[in-house]
């Protein structure tokens, strides 16, 4: 019995959706047909944030609520028209990974079951020296969204005091806020997470009972966590109008800092967010106008260190780094 599909035209190109009502989303009944028009209906604010990047597939083909797998290499069965881009991960190995240059690809994304799109911080032309500074919100269970929202404010703060850096903030689409800075494409990966660590930790220490940089989650407590290794190489974060793997869809949006001390994240999903960019268009669109040093930041970070507060625990995929303490968890450490 031959499957059910249908075809869609974007950017001069015929993308096939193979199995389009097959339901996806389940509080509404959206179907994967649904996610498409989506994209197609964001479709500029969407690839602005995967434009010229490396993208891992993150696949989930029975919908939001069925397993997921990520697949880093782009399958030998493709779209001739389809781009690519070579990178290379921490354990040395290398892959050829999705590289949108239009909507047409951010589709076949979408029909291949990706819900959202993950994205290096770097693009093509340069894989090595990230031109995004990715401050990563991420509420502990339990905590509030209240607080992840005056996180982001002192957020704000700290990077305007350290360099007039402009953060542009969204929702996450699960339970966080991200804040996405535009950086000059002159330091490498090393650098750009010292900068970030800085940051956490200056946040920190202003907002002492309502966030933690500590790596290790018995250390967390009930506080924002601001993920610092997010990063670091091969790390990726949901990009701009991705649509998460909930029942409702929801959407990391793109906000303004006015809606940021009142954003509703349930509030924006797929069902709605398409009406909001069509009367809005994309409020995030301002971000490539302006690439920022991040001296500010690296000065925190050598502050830092010169009080004796140096580096802090990487992801387990990682080799041992130079000057990162003990990678053991707090409470085995103290038994060994």
């Amino acid at each position: 019995m031959a499957k059910e599909t249908t075809e869609v035209e974007v950017d001069g190109r015929t993308v096939t959706i193979t199995n389009p009502s097959k339901v996806f989303f389940s509080a509404r009944g959206e179907t994967k047909l649904d996610l498409v028009r989506y994209y197609l209906a964001v479709g500029e604010g969407a690839l602005r944030g995967v434009y010229e990047r490396p993208v891992v597939l993150k696949r989930y083909p029975d919908g939001a609520e069925g397993e997921f797998f990520y697949q880093k290499r782009v399958p030998a069965s493709r779209p001739e028209w389809l781009e690519t881009v070579t990178v290379s991960f921490p354990s040395g190995r290398s892959a050829e990974e999705l590289c949108p240059t239009d909507v047409a690809h951010v589709v076949w994304a979408a029909n291949a079951g990706c819900l959202d799109l993950n994205p290096w911080a770097v693009r093509r032309l340069d894989v090595d020296h990230p031109d995004e500074l990715r401050v990563d919100l991420d509420p502990q269970p339990g905590v509030p969204f209240d607080a992840v929202r005056r996180v982001a404010m002192e957020v704000r703060q700290v990077l305007e005091e350290r360099g007039a850096l402009v953060g542009w903030p969204k929702t996450s689409g699960s339970r966080g806020i991200h804040v996405n800075v535009r950086i000059e494409p002159r330091w490498d990966f090393l650098a750009v997470r010292r900068a970030a660590l800085a940051l956490a930790r200056e946040v920190e220490r202003r907002l002492p009972e309502l966030v933690t940089s500590k790596w290790w989650k018995e250390e967390r407590g009930d506080r924002v966590f601001i993920d610092y290794n997010q990063n670091a190489r091969d790390r990726t974060v949901a990009s701009a109008y991705s649509v998460r793997a909930n029942p409702e869809g929801r959407v990391s949006c793109p906000l303004t800092w006015e809606e940021v001390p009142d954003v509703e994240p349930a509030e924006l999903t797929l069902a709605t967010v398409p009406r909001r960019y069509a009367e809005r268009g994309d409020v995030g669109a301002g971000i490539d106008d302006v690439a920022y040093s991040l001296d500010g930041l690296l000065e925190l970070a050598a502050e830092d260190e010169a009080e004796g507060l140096g580096d802090a625990p990487w992801p387990p995929n990682f080799a041992k780094q130079a000057g990162e303490p003990r990678r053991v968890q707090p409470s085995r450490a103290r038994k060994s």
